[in-house]
């Protein structure tokens, strides 16, 4: 029998592997819940279920939130994809999104750290301690330990430029505003996380109704919840 002190354990890695990717244990921003729900398999699973159904292969996707980096990872690993352009506010996620593609050969992502609004400009994003609490409001919250510029990229014309086959959003209640500035005529499929407690009734109603002046539909099988998928008839 095996030496069980010699026997490598999944917790003894420097890295956790989720949906076939591996995210480095960086001690900063992948601790605690989130290292506890990649492990397990939970972590934006609802998510990761529906983009996985909309992507196919060639296709160019944009993604509003990217996160950790996780979403663009799954499409990149799993999807041959033409390219990926994967938009984030906070600066500081920036390293790591870039790192955990480096680490995973992922080279067909473009991260951009930038927002899209309706004119191209500057605005404030307020680094919190605990990273998921940042976002672009002082108010929200307490604890704000850094002010970084970002980027303001006008929402039509950079949607224009890319002409994304798949649209993935999450970017916690700033769907009501960008969904309905966006040109989503190349759109096929959508995936957007909702958030109600934000953006009430009254704004998933106008996501929905962007959607389908657009063209876009509901598509309650690939939904789950506040992630709902809209696809085009072709």
């Amino acid at each position: 029998m095996a030496d069980p002190a010699k026997i490598p354990t999944f917790h003894n890695k420097p890295y956790i592997e989720s949906c076939g990717v591996r995210f480095p244990k960086d001690g900063v921003f992948i601790t605690g819940r989130i290292r506890g729900s990649l492990r397990s398999g939970e972590y934006e699973a609802k998510e990761a279920a529906a983009v996985l159904k909309a992507v196919q292969d060639g296709d160019t996707v944009m993604e509003l939130g990217a996160g950790i980096g996780f979403i663009s990872s799954v499409i990149a690993k799993h999807r041959n994809v033409k390219a990926v352009h994967a938009f984030e506010a906070n600066p500081r996620l920036i390293p790591l999104i870039r790192r955990v593609h480096a680490e995973n050969d992922i080279d067909n992502v473009h991260v951009n750290n930038a927002i899209l609004g309706r004119a191209a400009g500057t605005a404030t994003f307020y680094i919190r301690q605990n990273f998921l609490s940042s976002s672009l409001s002082r108010d929200d919250e307490g604890g704000v330990i850094a002010e970084e510029p970002i980027e303001i990229r006008p929402t039509r014309a950079t949607s224009q430029d890319i002409r994304p086959d798949v649209l993935i959003c999450d970017i916690e209640g700033a769907e009501v505003d960008v969904i309905p500035d966006m040109d989503l005529s190349s759109v096929r499929a959508a995936i957007i996380e909702l958030h109600p407690q934000w953006i009430g009734s009254e704004g998933v109603a106008a996501v929905f109704k962007a959607m389908m002046q657009a063209g876009l539909v509901y598509f309650p099988k690939w939904s789950n919840a506040k992630v709902v998928t809209f696809r085009r008839d072709w």
